[in-house]
């Protein structure tokens, strides 16, 4: 069989140590893969290239549209950004697959009935790392959110779902919060939802939702979210099903794919031989679904299985009176290899489908709605007047351009003027809001230009503005706390 060029990341810290493990098993397993090689991470920031990734390893991913990555270590301070996020949004990776499953009673856990897959949106909202500093005070992270993006991910879940034999799919958001960047979320969850009569569904509110994952994981099954709130919780659900060690990841879009596994790099156990391979060996196993070598998966995953119903641990599974070894991370490695072939008895043995699983989310084409402008929002930075929100009212009051005129002011999203409450705190950062009366008669953006001209002779400092529209007579912005 024709070899399978994949791009190879030894990584940093215990990288390089759990990477040899899995490729010695994969070897021994005869995938037919042909490893290219690559250097990214911690010596590649530190030769000056800020993203982590040379020419060269880009070109690698270019030629085998697939990559087995080891855990990285990223320089703290001087500006260095996440090597994970730039490659998933570089390659267009857009769904973040991370089954969380319990290993009952192999593996000590409270929780012994537990097999759900997070599927995470991996593009976008708070990761898009869009941050600015606006006045001495305060700061701002730029929340995205986008109809294609959700449409993208949700519609994979539910095919995901289907494809792998799975009943339900939960929605998690903050639209309750959040309504127009999570309500979107929600919304489309809804609409896709639709297309599938026969899959359960339904939507939990992410803090709420977390807790039911930590206490009642075995009512879950598929779960879909955004990018942030999907991190936290695969996390807490990897941790509360045995181990964050055992949990492999899946990052995929339409034309590249990356595995790894979904813990850090652990500098402090590097070069001491006792790290855990098996969440990078499981990503591994998820990149042999992917590549279509169903049957190479199977021997491998359940030659993995069997080494740990046989008690053969590395030191953080190791338990006396209940392992039967304690091995290093090579030695550990040479278990699953003479286990190869070996199904498990008391755990749940895997069979993977031959043929490549290549599932894909879609969005459909956009269209345009009517578009109005019918007000804006000005941000200021104003220490002044011992920052009574009753004064700076009064004197942004005589500031009218085109139908807008001043409706509100707010302070960290509650309103303050008029008729706001002295006991509200207030920063250095305030929010003035103009809108034509009762948000109904559109206007120009030069009214815009004219009042923003105005403030600034007036000496008001404009730090940010946000255009305020309406969507086919919808607002598309939310109203202040307290309005």
């Amino acid at each position: 069989m024709q070899k399978i060029p994949i791009t190879v990341a030894h990584g940093d810290g215990i990288g390089p140590a759990i990477m040899d493990a899995t490729l010695k098993i994969l070897q021994a397993a005869d995938a037919p893969l042909d490893y290219e090689k690559i250097e990214i991470g911690e010596k590649v920031y530190l030769q000056g290239n800020t993203s982590g990734i040379p020419q060269e390893a880009w070109d690698s991913f270019r030629r085998t549209k697939v990559f087995l990555k080891a855990p990285i270590t990223t320089p703290q301070g001087k500006g260095y950004k996440s090597l994970n996020v730039t490659i998933r949004k570089t390659l267009g990776l857009y769904a973040n697959v991370r089954p969380c499953i319990s290993y009952h009673p192999v593996v000590e856990t409270k929780h012994p009935v537990m097999d759900l897959v997070i599927v995470r949106e991996n593009e976008e909202d708070l990761y898009a790392g869009i941050e600015h500093r606006q006045t001495e005070e305060v700061t701002q992270c730029l929340k995205l959110i986008t109809k294609p993006g959700s449409e993208k991910i949700i519609r994979f879940a539910f095919e995901y779902a289907k494809a792998f034999g799975r009943k339900k799919v939960t929605c998690f958001s903050k639209d309750n919060i959040m309504k127009v960047t999570d309500g979107l979320f929600h919304g489309i969850f809804d609409d896709i939802g639709g297309e599938y009569p026969d899959m359960e569904k339904d939507h939990k509110i992410i803090d709420i939702g977390c807790a039911l994952v930590a206490d009642r994981p075995q009512d879950f099954d598929v779960l879909v979210t955004s990018n942030l709130y999907g991190d936290i919780m695969s996390d807490i659900a990897a941790q509360v099903s045995g181990s964050v060690g055992l949990c492999g990841s899946a990052n995929l879009g339409e034309n590249f794919a990356m595995f790894e596994a979904i813990h850090g790099s652990a500098p402090d156990i590097a070069g001491k031989g006792i790290a855990n391979p098996s969440g990078l060996l499981l990503g591994a196993v998820q990149m042999l679904v992917y590549l279509g070598l169903g049957e190479t998966a199977t021997k491998v995953h359940n030659a993995w299985l069997k080494t740990l119903e046989d008690g053969i641990h590395t030191g953080d599974l190791f338990r006396e009176g209940k392992s039967s070894k304690r091995l290093g991370t090579d030695e550990f490695a040479d278990a699953v290899i003479e286990r190869l072939g070996q199904r498990p008895t008391s755990l749940t043995a895997v069979e993977y489908p031959s043929g490549q699983s290549r599932i894909q989310g879609s969005a459909s084409k956009t269209e345009r709605s009517k578009k109005e402008l019918v007000g804006v929002d000005v941000f200021l930075d104003w220490d002044k007047e011992g920052r009574n929100p009753n004064t700076l009212g009064d004197q942004l009051r005589e500031f009218k351009a085109g139908p807008f005129e001043l409706r509100l002011i707010s302070n960290r999203g509650v309103k303050v003027y008029p008729e706001g409450h002295s006991e509200t705190f207030c920063t250095d950062h305030w929010r003035c809001r103009w809108v034509s009366p009762k948000m109904e008669e559109a206007g120009k953006y030069q009214s815009v230009l004219e009042l923003m001209s105005a403030l600034d002779r007036a000496g008001f400092d404009v730090i940010k503005t946000e255009n305020l529209y309406r969507f086919d007579g919808k607002l598309g912005f939310s109203l202040s706390q307290g309005e």
